[in-house]
């Protein structure tokens, strides 16, 4: 069996995470604050990470929650905000644990288009005026999982103006943002909404991770949103945890406000423009017919080949598994469909490595076929 090649998972391979950097801020952490890093503390969060949060996106501290990883966030608003029958839109296609922890709670979801620049807010708007009424859109509007694309500032701005008209909450789910590795950023719509990002009615609840920008193992992640809503959310984090883990959290505020921080956060993103090239290219050489969006940051490539050709994404997982090779099957994210595609993880394999899963990527797709 050859050396198992893995484009499945988004997580920086350790050589890309600052070691000595995090165990420096560990024992900053409990050096400087033993009683706040030791205690179990409250829902909130750790409170000098939480006001750090505060001061990044210029919001009340009462604007923030911070959790055990962003996907912890994802389920409280989710248990907030969604009951069986609720119509929740979401990008087609989207992550694949947004789709099982919506369906877990028997949210009626609706997949709207996703294009190069984002989601389809012309198929959205058709929905609307058809009579669709959903409590919440989630979008992931920076180099989405799986597909790699970013959200128009046209569209940013469209989508809450939807959100106005029809009275829907968007969850913005945005843990790629900090690594964006080319191009211009973009405001986040919880900048653009009215009032701001520091409005407390607005329609934007806001999203993050530290997992993609320091490590996944810290697991610390956090919401931006309207005060009440977030209150409500800390007691119900209050009755499931009591309170996330501090340690992890203390760590992560003294990395972040440390000085190695920005020079560890471009490595991450230097490792990541130089993989994601490498994997275009190689797709390019050794599957011609296949098409995706190169992104500007993130983890992630969508792989599209021709629909009609006999394609069938768990044949081709299963025969790249064969040769040493993981990909996750494009069905996964999608209620329905998806059969011709397939998404690729660029984060954790190594540029000198990329070409050759590729390669045996491209045998995979051939004897799929065959």
């Amino acid at each position: 069996m050859a050396d198992t090649i893995s484009f499945s998972r988004g997580a920086p391979s350790a050589d890309i995470v600052d070691i000595e950097g995090l165990k420096q801020a560990a024992i900053e952490a409990f050096e400087q604050d033993p009683a706040g890093v030791a205690g179990y503390g409250t829902s909130i969060g750790y409170v000098p990470l939480r006001r750090w949060i505060a001061e990044k996106h210029g919001v009340p501290e009462d604007h923030v929650l911070v959790t055990n990883g962003s996907m912890q966030a994802d389920a409280f608003l989710f248990d907030e905000l969604v009951a069986a029958g609720d119509a929740v839109v979401t990008e087609r296609p989207t992550y694949d644990r947004t789709l099982l922890g919506l369906k877990e709670r028997g949210a009626d979801v609706h997949l709207i288009g996703l294009q190069e620049d984002g989601i389809d807010v012309d198929e959205l708007r058709a929905a609307l005026e058809g009579g669709l009424r959903p409590k919440l859109a989630h979008v992931i509007p920076n180099f989405q999982n799986p597909g790699g694309s970013t959200l128009s500032l046209e569209k940013r701005r469209a989508l809450l103006a939807l959100a106005a008209e029809h009275s829907f909450v968007i969850f913005e789910d945005d843990p790629y943002v900090d690594v964006r590795f080319t191009g211009e950023s973009l405001p986040r719509m919880l900048e653009l909404q009215p009032g701001g990002q520091a409005a407390t009615d607005g329609p934007v609840v806001y999203a993050c991770s530290f997992s993609k920008t320091v490590c996944p193992g810290v697991r610390v992640g956090y919401l931006v949103g309207p005060p009440a809503l977030i209150a409500k959310i800390a007691r119900r984090a209050t009755n499931t945890y009591i309170a996330p883990s501090q340690v992890a959290q203390a760590i992560v505020h003294r990395f972040v406000s440390g000085d190695r921080f920005p020079t560890a956060l471009q490595t991450v993103k230097d490792a990541l423009a130089e993989r994601s090239s490498t994997l275009a290219d190689a797709l390019r050489t050794h599957l011609p017919e296949a098409t995706f969006v190169q992104p500007e940051g993130g983890y992630f490539l969508w792989v599209s080949l021709p629909e009609g050709e006999g394609h069938d994404c768990a044949r081709i997982a299963d025969e790249a598994a064969a040769r040493g090779v993981q990909i996750v099957k494009g069905t996964d994210f999608l209620l329905e469909g998806g059969e011709s595609a397939f998404r690729l993880a660029y984060s954790a394999v190594t540029a000198d490595k990329v070409d050759e899963g590729v390669r045996r990527l491209a045998e995979a797709v051939a004897a799929a076929k065959a």
